[in-house]
């Protein structure tokens, strides 16, 4: 059976590590903590890194573009 997916055909998968990883890099950057969410954005593997870029690339955008708008709000 076939099970619904939303991620681009072809996308690798983000590990539970990674997406941690990730949230807690944008939760740094919309507090404004710079360092903290590059340390954060370092700590993710090769494989989940192109797996978040497909992602962002399906929804029309990308991690820099992502944390530009974060940084933004107050």
């Amino acid at each position: 059976m076939n099970q619904p997916t939303t991620a681009p055909p072809g996308a690798g998968r983000i590990t539970l590590m990674a997406a941690g990883e990730l949230r807690d890099a944008l939760t740094a950057a919309q507090r404004g903590n710079r360092s903290a969410a590059v340390a954060s954005l370092m700590a993710i593997d090769a494989d989940s890194w192109q797996a978040i870029s497909d992602r962002l690339n399906a929804l029309g955008g990308s991690l820099p573009e992502l944390l530009a708008l974060i940084g933004r709000q107050p």
